[in-house]
């Protein structure tokens, strides 16, 4: 990628992790520009669950109670991720919860919980499941029309609310049993937990609101849910490593010398379980599948970071500088479909030419304009 102070847009591809090209790193950049040498650094958010370039960024879970059962309810679940750059990438994410008592969950469409749990007390019908602390997770893509929901099978898949926002949601419907049948008997479930995949997410108690209104399709009558209640859970990327999740090298058209990332830049915790470029092991089935707790492979490395930004000067003029941006990953399990990459920079908001990339400014504060959210662009939109 790369971007200039002149105005004009271009297409580019996708990325994919084979690729080794332009790839998603969650971090934040802060550069620098100091005696004609511009130094780009990590910046992490070092508050548990707050993110300074987007303060209001959370993902909000609505349960939409829709019906009573003889012996529960049947509500709708709709996670919106209200984040301006952060996905949840494949393997997708995972919900789970406490029963305040000793309710079932007697079916799901668009979802499945991962264990069905001891249901021998059941004669007759058996619960989808049994577990005091059931855990959710989507369903793929593919699945038979009659158990897909609005919004669902996507393998957990969900982009950022800046990117797409008609991408950024994941719903399913479930039906409660063993419950409270009415507003005064239901009980909240209670500690959610989401995954998205991996730790880094913080989830608030369940609160009531007022009760999701929606419309019939021709929009001359509106009906609402019997009962609403939301969980704003929220990202912290102390929670979720306490490494880095990249590094940054630095070149420029007026110097030969690169400055790489430093030597253990993301720890080398993983050291031992790298493995080389040219390693035979890469052919072995099913090596590159994600796991559901993050555990990247990496490629034997220096900085062992599972991804690695470059900045290189390409013209430094009076007027306007242009630089090219490469972004490498080294993680042989994560392929990132939607990527995204934080830049912040003083001179960002006089950014008019991008290639390559689409690109957002970030403005959680509106007195302040120096961050940009660069992204791959969709082949299947339309630019003008």
């Amino acid at each position: 990628m790369g971007f200039t102070t002149s105005a004009n847009k271009r297409e580019g591809t996708p990325v994919k992790a084979n690729d080794l090209q332009l790839l998603q790193c969650f971090s934040i950049l802060k550069i620098k520009l100091q005696l004609w040498a511009i130094l780009l650094l990590m910046a992490l958010s070092q508050s548990e669950a707050f993110d300074p370039l987007d303060p209001f960024g959370n993902i909000t879970i609505k349960w939409d109670v829709v019906s009573w059962t003889a012996d529960g309810y049947v509500a709708s679940v709709i996670m919106n991720n209200y984040q301006m750059y952060r996905h949840i990438n494949t393997p997708g994410w995972t919900l789970g919860w406490n029963w305040a008592k000793k309710e079932v969950i007697w079916s799901i469409v668009g979802a499945q919980a991962t264990e069905q749990g001891d249901c021998s007390k059941f004669k007759g019908n058996v619960p989808h499941c049994c577990k005091k602390n059931p855990i959710i997770v989507d369903l793929l893509p593919g699945v038979p029309y009659n158990q897909q929901y609005a919004n669902c099978c996507k393998g957990g898949v969900v982009a950022s609310w800046g990117q797409d926002p008609s991408a950024a949601v994941s719903a399913f419907q479930v039906s409660v049993g063993v419950a409270g049948t009415s507003n005064k008997t239901l009980k909240l479930p209670k500690d959610f937990v989401l995954m998205g995949p991996g730790p880094g997410y913080t989830c608030g108690p369940a609160e009531v609101v007022p009760s999701t209104v929606f419309f019939t399709p021709d929009h001359r009558r509106k009906t609402q849910a019997l009962m609403t209640w939301t969980v704003t859970c929220t990202y912290s990327q102390i929670l979720s490593s306490k490494y880095p999740s990249c590094c940054v090298s630095f070149s420029s058209f007026y110097n030969e010398t690169m400055t790489p990332c430093p030597s253990c830049a993301c720890g080398c915790h993983n050291k031992r379980d790298c493995i080389m470029s040219d390693s035979k092991r890469l052919n072995t089935l099913g090596i590159n599948t994600p796991k559901k707790d993050n555990t990247p492979l990496l490629q034997c490395t220096h900085h062992m970071c599972p991804i690695r930004v470059h900045w290189h000067v390409k013209i430094n003029y009076r007027d306007y500088w242009r630089v090219k941006i490469a972004v490498t990953n080294f993680n042989y399990r994560m392929n990132y479909t939607q990527w995204t990459l934080v830049a912040q920079h003083p001179n960002l908001s006089n950014v008019t030419q991008v290639f390559s990339f689409d690109y957002k400014p970030l403005v959680p504060y509106q007195a302040i304009n120096d961050a940009t959210m660069f992204y791959g662009i969709n082949q299947n939109i339309c630019h003008p």
